[in-house]
């Protein structure tokens, strides 16, 4: 489910985030609060104020602490802490889309690429976002991500990252695409090209068709084609592709963002409940709970016991919501169609 980044408080009233506008806000006094907090290193305030604030009013406190004691908040949580907590604090500072390039830039920082990381994002999200992410990433760090991607990826992989990237509709038609993606793998040795071109620039609706055609032909879901015929990082970035298109059921991003959460790696999971804090993530938790018969708010609790460690009050925070269980589990279910952008 791919939200277009709006200002936070345009976003949250009509989607399925988890952290909402906070009604009675004062920038000032919030600032204030803060700084006092960075004196005392009083981090159960600075949870509190910054995960009960959308990412709209936490831009305002961050520019409102800077006018008051002329440095900025981002500094101020560098020094006052470290670790986890520092980093999910500072990454709820950022605007969403300068988080995104954080992210995607990770990814291919030191050694080795974390191929999952940069698929998270290039599959989930809009063509429209994506150039934004790009705009923004030149701008955070002077370098085009263009040019990265293909630094940090190679072969056949890199050329569905980079068809990712720039991905568009185009109309095909489906028994032309099914046979295509047909003889692409009865090759002796199967050519991700074609399916590399129409998963990336097929509508959903369009390629529900071709993967039935499919499917019907070769006697084995689309998941197992995919399986058998490729191999490495290629087969990684189809597979990804094919759970985060919203294909035979609008769920199908969210058990792919539900089954990234139950790695628990602290960086997978920081930056899955940020990114998705605002978007979707009740529709994730609704899922995780029904992928693991665990909700992820008790998943969280024991795979990070520690009292220094953030997730735990972070959750607490995120538990609240506006909704019921039942409203936002039938919401999540059957959500409606404006939030298909």
């Amino acid at each position: 489910m791919d939200i277009e980044y709006l200002p936070s408080y345009e976003m949250a009233w009509g989607t399925l985030g988890t952290i909402r506008p906070f009604l009675n806000f004062h920038a000032k006094r919030d600032a204030l609060n803060i700084q006092a907090a960075l004196e005392q290193k009083d981090v159960l305030t600075l949870i509190k104020i910054l995960t009960n604030r959308s990412n709209a009013q936490r831009q305002i406190i961050a520019q409102t602490f800077k006018t008051i004691t002329e440095k900025e908040l981002s500094s101020g949580l560098k020094k006052a802490l470290s670790g986890e907590l520092e980093n999910l604090l500072l990454a709820l500072l950022m605007t969403p889309l300068q988080f995104e390039a954080y992210r995607l830039r990770q990814s291919m920082e030191g050694i080795g690429t974390d191929e999952e990381g940069l698929l998270e994002i290039l599959c989930t999200r809009s063509p429209k976002v994506l150039a934004n992410i790009t705009s923004t990433y030149k701008e955070q760090y002077n370098k085009d991500l263009e040019t990265d991607l293909k630094g940090e990826t190679s072969g056949d992989f890199a050329k569905l990252v980079l068809a990712l990237l720039k991905k568009k509709k185009v109309l095909g038609m489906v028994q032309r695409d099914t046979e295509a993606l047909s003889e692409a793998i009865n090759q002796a040795k199967a050519d991700p090209g074609p399916w590399i071109t129409i998963l990336t620039t097929r509508d959903s609706e369009h390629l529900n068709k071709v993967f039935v055609n499919l499917e019907s032909e070769k006697q084995e879901t689309v998941d197992e084609a995919i399986e058998k015929a490729f191999s490495g990082d290629v087969r990684l970035g189809l597979k990804t592709l094919g759970k985060t298109l919203e294909l035979r059921c609008v769920q199908s991003p969210n058990l792919y963002l539900a089954q990234r959460l139950e790695t628990m790696k602290s960086a997978t999971v920081q930056g899955v409940m940020v990114s998705h804090s605002e978007e979707d993530l009740l529709c994730v938790r609704v899922t995780y709970l029904r992928q693991t018969g665990t909700s992820l708010y008790t998943a969280l609790q024991g795979a990070f016991p520690s009292p220094g460690w953030p997730f735990g009050k972070f959750c607490a925070e995120l538990e609240y919501t506006h909704f019921s269980r039942h409203h936002y589990t039938t919401v999540c279910t059957h959500p409606p169609d404006v939030m298909h952008i």
